[in-house]
């Protein structure tokens, strides 16, 4: 899937930009698959830091600490392309499947 490029400061992330993409060469002959259920978002003035781990509880408070196993650390300039590319995957991905509910308890059935 392609991203589309950052809109202007006076756009909205909403807009569909009609400007041609350019293809970018890269190389994920080394990538690694990790699956992550839990994610921290910490950061300094300079950096966002966002860590990602497994919550082997993901209902109610963990019990035992969650393992963190990877880390990504990038400038805010990736960080609001990367917002970007998330929101949009998002949208579409509720345009096609329905309304992500992200807390947990609204989605639990009663019996």
């Amino acid at each position: 899937m392609s991203v589309q490029p950052l809109p202007n400061d006076n756009e909205t992330p909403t807009e569909v930009r009609n400007d041609p993409l350019p293809q970018i060469p890269f190389d994920d002959s080394r990538v690694t698959a990790t699956y992550a259920n839990f994610c921290r978002v910490t950061g300094t003035p300079e950096e966002m830091i966002v860590d990602f781990g497994l919550n082997p509880q993901p209902i109610g408070l963990p019990t035992v600490p969650i393992v963190v196993s990877e880390r990504i650390v990038m400038n805010f300039y990736t960080a609001k392309r990367m917002l970007f590319a998330l929101q949009t995957t998002i949208q579409r991905h509720e345009q096609a499947f329905g309304v992500l509910e992200i807390d947990v308890q609204k989605r639990v059935k009663q019996q």
